[in-house]
């Protein structure tokens, strides 16, 4: 059987920079039909069972491959029986680059989340100008929360309307002059002007960049390229300890400028989201943006023709007109991956991944005693959450999403546990050499473990949501969850006053857990998954993963990665 096909990534990148097309005879065995793997925004091409599939080139293009001759690896017909990457060299660079900007930007939402545990200690000193009391602290470190839905909610609109890059630019502003407010605050009202304005900021960011990410992102590296944010994250709360361990408050306010000015210049020379052009009327935009990022103009075509062909499928659903938005939300295959990001984001807040990172020096000061310098100790907390989260981002490229999110709940749930009796077995005993080093050794493989849910809200809301509603549903899903966040964040002062730290981790404990058994039930594996194929996944009737319909295995479909989730009903 004779067909026409673009080789993978390493084949098709030739020495003058062309993406070089080739004839190949396989066997009929070795081809996957195209009932048995859909294409989609990023996904492979269609291998058909006894059809000639053939890519018209432009006269250019022939002329450009006239006289180059790609690698052929060893194994050509089992990687062209599998699916094939739609990337170039090139085009992967060009993702990475892309993503580059976003972690900039990343890095510096970061900064104002962790920035409350080096701002409060040095303004409950009695010799600060600023001196506050615990009232006061819990107001400062919990408005930016607060704060954040707001900018969250008006995400959606603004990048359904004019784009996830410029929703993007357009949320920097505020975060440079929240910083600047901080820097120079002569009040307590300042300073929660600040923490709010660069709140707003934080939640106008969240939601376009994760959309931007996994539009961009083909499906080998999605995982690891909407995971990628987190690191830089994790990179800025790190960075504000450092800055705040050596530095005054004001002086880390000003530094805390820098990122932001230089992920608006990274991000001016970026391209648009293919899938927004594409949604908008704007195919040569989208062409352009999808050549630069796939490194390929015939795989741009072919995905440029995949994203419009659904579109038209979707107005031809509505009689040619645009779906309402609050209609759309009845639909069953938009409320059940609706109710699993909502759960998880409680149950994530109340395993305490973002109360630890809060409260830090607090929680610290209690586990260790008197004797462990708590600024230093926060500072290595977030050492070792950068190195998990650089860690977890690895795991998303080579491991199932279910696996390493259950484990990672298990140990974060065994690890509270663990920590909650040592504290109440060593309650009202003179504080010992060995106490401290096992408190820091327990509290290290908490944030370790728990480090893997931090990743998982951006993935869920970025490969979950169908297309259609996907920009404006994400960001009134950061709402919720900021909404959510602010809530626990503010009451937490009061909460440990009455459960004790030893309580809020045995609540933490029995959150993890039940954060784990919540994914392990009804979280699709999208790993190597098309974003269409998760969307026709949630068509299906059933809510539990293991009750789905599964898509039957070809003799040569490479094993569980990179087949359809579901066969049609």
């Amino acid at each position: 059987m004779k067909i026409t096909e673009s080789y993978g990534a390493q084949d098709r990148w030739v020495a003058d920079g062309t993406c070089a097309e080739k004839e190949l005879y396989l066997p009929d065995d070795l081809i996957r039909t195209g009932n048995e793997q859909d294409s989609s925004e990023t996904g492979p091409i269609l291998l058909a069972r006894h059809d000639k599939i053939k890519v018209k080139e432009s006269t250019e293009e022939r002329e450009a491959i006239k006289h180059s001759e790609p690698h052929y690896p060893d194994s050509k017909q089992q990687t062209l029986a599998e699916a094939v990457t739609v990337s170039t060299t090139k085009g992967v660079f060009h993702q990475l680059l892309l993503t580059s900007a976003v972690l900039l930007l990343a890095a510096a939402c970061g900064m104002p989340i962790g920035y409350s545990a080096v701002l409060l200690p040095q303004l409950y000193d009695v010799n600060e100008t600023l001196n506050i009391d615990i009232e006061m602290g819990s107001w400062i470190a919990s408005v930016h929360s607060l704060a954040t839905p707001i900018g969250s909610f008006a995400s959606g609109p603004i990048m359904d309307r004019w784009g996830r890059r410029p929703a993007l630019l357009l949320a920097i502003v505020p975060l440079f002059s929240g910083w600047v407010l901080l820097a120079t605050a002569s009040s307590h009202f300042l300073l929660l002007l600040g923490r709010v304005v660069a709140g707003i900021s934080v939640g106008l960011i969240a939601a376009p960049a994760q959309i931007l990410l996994a539009e961009i992102a083909e499906p080998r590296l999605r995982g690891l390229l909407i995971g990628a944010p987190f690191v830089s994250y994790s990179l800025g709360i790190l960075l504000v300890y450092a800055l705040g361990s050596q530095f005054h408050w004001r002086e880390v306010a000003w530094g805390g400028t820098v990122l932001p000015l230089l992920s608006f210049i990274a991000l001016f020379f970026a391209p648009e989201s293919p899938v927004w052009l594409a949604r908008n009327d704007q195919p040569e935009r989208a062409s352009k943006a999808l050549t630069w990022l796939r490194g390929c103009p015939i795989q741009a075509k072919q995905e440029l023709h995949k994203l419009t062909e659904r579109f038209e499928e979707e107005q031809q659903q509505n009689n040619g007109r645009p779906q309402r938005f609050w209609k759309s939300l009845g639909e069953l295959a938009i409320i059940k991956p609706l109710i699993i990001i909502n759960a998880f984001h409680v149950l994530q807040i109340l395993s305490g991944t973002y109360l630890v990172v809060f409260y830090a020096v607090d929680i610290i000061s209690d586990l260790g005693g008197s004797d462990i310098n708590s600024i230093q100790a926060a500072v290595l907390t977030a050492i070792v959450r950068l190195a998990f989260t650089f860690l977890y981002c690895f795991l998303l490229l080579m491991m199932p999403r279910r696996l390493m999110v259950t484990l990672s709940g298990l140990g974060s749930g065994l690890s509270c546990v663990a920590i909650a009796a040592f504290m109440y077995i060593r309650a009202g005993e003179p504080k010992t050499p060995s106490d401290t080093y096992i408190a820091a050794v327990l509290i290290l493989i908490y944030i370790g473990a728990n480090t893997g849910f931090m990743t998982m809200p951006g993935i869920m809301i970025g490969e979950l949501l169908p297309a259609k509603i996907r920009g404006q549903i994400a960001g009134y899903l950061f709402t919720i969850f900021n909404l959510l966040l602010f809530g626990v964040a503010k009451g937490f002062p009061y909460a440990k006053a009455a459960l004790k730290t030893q309580g809020l981790f045995l609540m933490f404990g029995v959150a993890s857990f039940g954060a784990s058994l919540l994914l392990y039930l009804l979280l699709p594996e999208t790993k190597g998954r098309t974003l269409h194929d998760i969307e026709d996944y949630f068509q299906q009737r059933n809510w539990f993963w293991m009750n789905r319909k599964r898509a039957p295995e070809g003799p040569a479909s490479g094993g569980e990665e990179g087949r359809p989730l579901a066969v049609s009903e």
